[in-house]
Formats: structure tokens, sequence, C-alpha cells
């Protein structure tokens, strides 16, 4: 069988117009040049945040895309799925022109996230529970707003390193926030909702600048909520430092 030529991207769009489009990067490995199936747990890992962005974005006209990466390894000096995720960006800035881009990435998702920044249509930029390591960029974050957030019990990549990138971003991003999230670990299953909430209510803030609805309900900036809601309210101010 032949191998697939591009990796897949599945696209969800709003009933309406596309005002801005969310993409989801998963996790992998540091090396593995094994295809990555639909239904590994890295990829799966990733479908609550898919329908939380859309419940929070998509009256706003926010689309939300899926990419996944045609293997399942960093594999070193190849950075593997960061030609895989600039091709899903020049896709869709091709499917909608002028569309803004909300990067939302996962572990190694999250550093290839950090590599791809740059590129013009991206605005926002989710880590969650990122793997970083020394020497990764940085000024690829530079104008954009950004949204670190790590388990206080992640045993898999380090949240002290986020924290120290945090700091170097902060001087050439719009702004950066660092979220620790307490008592969670790298899978992000212990209190799944604050991290599906906290991506898709700063996401949605930080696209369109509006209320952010949440279950049918709409939380006004600026007034008091539940602990989640009031870190993603001071994420958006762009406080630095952070902990729900």
């Amino acid at each position: 069988m032949t191998p697939p030529q591009h990796p897949a991207l599945a696209v969800t769009p709003p009933a309406g117009p596309v005002r801005a489009v969310a993409v989801l990067l998963h996790g992998g490995r540091a090396r593995s040049t094994a295809p990555v199936r639909a239904r590994q747990l890295a990829v799966v890992r990733m479908l609550p945040f898919d329908r939380a962005l859309r419940q929070a974005g998509a009256a706003h006209g926010l689309a939300v895309a899926r990419l996944r990466y045609l293997v399942r390894g960093w594999n070193g000096p190849q950075r593997s799925p960061v030609p895989d995720a600039q091709w899903a960006l020049d896709t869709l800035s091709e499917r909608y022109p002028g569309v803004p881009l909300a990067l939302i990435g996962h572990s190694m998702g999250g550093r290839t996230a950090l590599y791809v920044a740059d590129d013009p249509a991206v605005e926002v930029v989710v880590g969650l529970a990122p793997w970083i390591e020394d020497g990764d960029p940085v000024d690829t974050l530079l104008g954009r707003r950004v949204l670190l957030a790590h388990g206080t019990h992640d045993r898999m990549t380090s949240a002290s390193a986020t924290a120290r990138y945090a700091e170097l971003a902060g001087r050439v991003a719009t702004s950066v926030s660092f979220v620790s999230v307490d008592s969670a670990s790298h899978a992000m299953l212990r209190r799944a909702e604050v991290w599906h909430r906290l991506t898709a209510e700063f996401v949605a803030g930080a696209l369109f600048g509006e209320p952010v609805a949440r279950d049918g309900n709409v939380t006004v900036k600026g007034t008091s909520g539940d602990a989640t809601t009031n870190v993603v309210l001071k994420a958006l101010a762009g406080e630095a430092s952070l902990v729900v």
C-alpha cells in the first residue's frame, strides 16, 4: 500500500461564515516512524477539545480543524510533525483566506505549535503540557497571544521548562500566561473539564474579543465567575502567572 502524501486534516465549520479556525495538534513520541492511526490515544485525546471549542466559538464563526500527522515521532532534527503542521496551515489559509488561526497543541503538538507559530495567519497559541527543550524557538511568537498550561503532577513533560519558556516568550509575544493546573497529570484526564474550558474560553475570547459562550450561557468579561473563568479572564488580560 502506498503511504499517504499528506497528513489527515478534518475541519468542522460553523453554521455561518468562518471568521477564525482553531487547529488541534496532537501529541506523539520522541522517536517513531510508525504511521499515526485515528484511534491512537494521542489523537483521541483531542476530541473533547474539538467539542469544547465548537461549543465556545461556533456562534462567533469558529471552525475547528484536527490534524493527524503522518508519523508518530518528532524524530530529532527531522521534526517530523512540523512540515505536516505547516502544510495544514497553508491548506487552511487557502481555504479561508484572511481568516486568523489559533494553534492548540498537546505535548509534542505544543512543541510543534511553537515551530509554526510564525505563520502570518496565526494569532493565538495554546500549549497544553507542552514538550519544550532548550533551543526551541521563541521569536515565532512575536505578536501572538499565548497560553501555556501545565499540570503540577505531570511526569512526562516539564512544567518548570514551560514556565521558563513562558518568561522568554513574554519578551516578544503580545501576551503570555503560564497556568499551573493543580493536581493534573500529562494525560489531562484528571480535572479534564478545566483543561477543556481553559482552552476553549481563552481561544474564543482571544480571537473574537467578545463574551465567551459556554453551555448556552454567556460569561461577560470583567464579571466574577467560577475559578476557571476567572483564570481565563486574567489570561486574556495578560496576567503572566496563574493557578487553577
